[in-house]
């Protein structure tokens, strides 16, 4: 095989450091499954990959992008076939196994989900991580009672980022109507209310953490933010109600006490997209192929690969709305 390129991390003196280059298969991790790559997307884990002691990478030079999809060139796997289209998020993909910021990939076909019918390989990352992300939220609460004939209020944490934008269009897809978004820039509004809020708020509007309990104001919330953002909005959280939480943006503590749990009954539901079993992963893109497909209205951008570090600088400075993808080949 050609070079190829692919966006390379490398620690430099101490600092990290990272641009497009020329690198050749065997700069790629092991794995059974060889894929060329046709679309990544931009995902907040991104942002943090390429930061010094960001949290996400673990060892130098590494390839970023925690998910693809792409077409199979070679595989020693029976299950799959040369030219079938596939997806790839999570599990180590650009951590410690190199990602999909390439033009190639190779990974272990225990990753591998074929593309569901009805997605094309851009539709498939227009969704990525965050839309996964966003989907997982969005089953764990109505398995935990959101069901939308009975109007509950809902409120949707980071509204205008990448999981949170895929969740108001979702939620308001398939019949949720009474739906606040928080967001905390003023030009955020409207984007909001276009993406399916019926009501905006800002943080101030939450008011401060001042009692263990107060007025019951959301029967569900899916959270993206988590930290002071989170804690603020438990005490708020409806009798029986429950809270979806899968992000840090806000910060990695949570101040609470037990009286929401035990005196109102709220769940606190963890959200993890990295390590979800590979055999219920096909259950979510169904759903998002199907019914919860909003690929055609999502708030997306599209990019090459050389313009991925000024998009990961937006995601950094607060500025960067909706979903961005990253068209991994040139023709």
């Amino acid at each position: 095989m050609n070079p190829f390129k692919a966006i390379v991390i490398k620690e430099q003196q101490g600092e990290i450091v990272y641009g497009v280059e020329q690198i050749d298969e065997q700069q790629l991790s092991h794995g059974d499954v060889l894929v060329k790559v046709a679309y990544s997307s931009i995902n907040y884990k991104d942002m943090l990959a390429v930061q010094k002691k960001g949290g996400v990478i673990r060892d130098y030079p590494m390839i970023p992008g925690i998910d693809f999809s792409g077409t199979i060139v070679h595989t020693g796997d029976s299950r799959f076939q040369e030219g079938q289209e596939v997806i790839v998020t999570g599990f180590e993909m650009g951590m410690s196994h190199t990602g999909g910021f390439a033009e190639y990939a190779r990974v272990p076909a225990e990753w591998i989900v074929p593309l569901p019918e009805g997605l094309s390989l851009k539709d498939a990352m227009v969704f990525g991580t965050a839309g996964f992300t966003a989907a997982l939220s969005i089953q764990a609460l109505e398995r935990h009672g959101m069901d939308p004939k009975n109007n509950p209020s809902l409120l949707v944490t980071g509204s205008t980022g990448g999981v949170g934008s895929l969740a108001l269009q979702i939620l308001s897809k398939i019949g949720y109507t009474n739906i606040t978004a928080l967001v905390r820039k003023d030009r955020q509004v409207d984007v909001a209310k276009s993406l399916g809020a019926g009501q905006v708020i800002f943080p101030d509007d939450l008011g401060e953490l001042k009692k263990p309990l107060s007025k019951q104001k959301f029967d569900y919330v899916l959270d993206t933010v988590g930290g002071d953002v989170a804690s603020v909005i438990i005490p708020q959280i409806s009798y029986g109600g429950s809270m979806s939480m899968c992000g840090n943006a806000a910060g990695l503590q949570l101040t609470t006490t037990v009286l929401p749990f035990i005196l109102r009954g709220v769940n606190l539901l963890g959200i993890d997209s990295v390590n979800v079993p590979i055999e219920k992963r096909g259950e979510i893109w169904d759903k998002m192929s199907s019914d919860w497909n909003i690929t055609q209205t999502a708030l997306t951008d599209e990019i090459s690969l050389d313009q991925v570090p000024e998009t990961i600088e937006a995601i950094k400075n607060g500025e960067h709305l909706g979903r961005t993808i990253v068209k991994c080949q040139e023709n």
